[in-house]
């Protein structure tokens, strides 16, 4: 069964593409079939892999404004064990464009739903906004992780993040709902890092991943060398992590309940 992974929050700089990309190097790892889909007109996810922005033969746009465009077409293979369609620059005019199709965000989920014997995983990284691309991710998704630092207004994201999804649901139908939350960068010899991980611990039990991230100095280095954190340095503490992480994903998102 094809399970939709979207990695998203409306806050920047919470290892949202960190996590993404080193979740689909580590779930292949575990020798399941990986599409990582760029999503985030930065491209951030599709230089981590090695690849050139804006150089793919298809666009995004093909897929998100084309409904009669194969999704297939805009695959790309990676150096590693895992597939990818990349970032395109025309997602920063993508967003006018859909407002003028009837039912806009359907396209990406229609789309994935032809995918269900080409992959195990469809991991979506989505930019750092909540616009029309990704409330199409968030409606292709079966499950959705949110990564977040223990800081300030961590818990006030969240919180905004769930108000959305229930607007999303009231407005389309559907019923996406936060199966996953994850602890980024973290520092345990930071006070509030501590204290707002207890507040999760506390209020958010049945979301909150086990495996924390840590912050970690090869995870920021490896995109700089086009490589996931695995390949770059597989010994490290953060390459680890996403391989615990990878793990808890595969124990409780194939299983048959709703709980991450």
């Amino acid at each position: 069964m094809l399970i939709t992974l979207v990695v998203a929050n409306q806050k920047g700089g919470v290892g949202k593409t960190t996590t993404a990309l080193n979740l689909a190097a580590s779930l292949s790892a575990a020798s399941r079939t990986v599409l990582l889909i760029d999503l985030d007109s930065q491209g951030n996810s599709t230089s981590g892999t090695g690849e050139e922005k804006n150089e793919a033969s298809h666009s995004l746009i093909d897929i998100l404004l084309n409904e009669g465009f194969p999704i297939e077409k805009a695959i790309e293979q990676t150096k590693y064990k895992f597939d990818l369609i990349p970032s395109s620059v025309d997602l920063i005019s993508a967003e006018i464009e859909l407002s003028s199709l009837p039912n806009p965000t359907s396209l990406l989920k229609n789309k994935l739903s032809n995918m269900q014997a080409s992959y195990d995983y469809v991991v979506i990284d989505c930019p750092p906004s909540l616009g029309m691309i990704s409330v199409s991710a968030l409606r292709a998704a079966s499950k959705v992780l949110i990564p977040l630092q223990c800081e300030y207004y961590s818990l006030e994201g969240l919180a905004s993040m769930s108000k959305t999804l229930e607007e999303i649901n009231e407005a389309t139908g559907e019923n996406i709902e936060i199966n996953g939350i994850l602890r980024t960068m973290y520092d345990p010899r930071i006070r509030l890092s501590r204290e707002v991980s207890k507040e999760l611990e506390e209020h958010f039990s049945e979301q909150l991943c086990d495996t924390v991230i840590p912050r970690n100095v090869k995870l920021a280095e490896a995109p700089s060398f086009g490589m996931p954190a695995l390949y770059y340095e597989p010994e490290a503490k953060g390459t680890l992590a996403y391989l615990a992480l990878a793990g808890e994903i595969i124990n409780k998102f194939e299983s048959n309940t709703n709980i991450y």
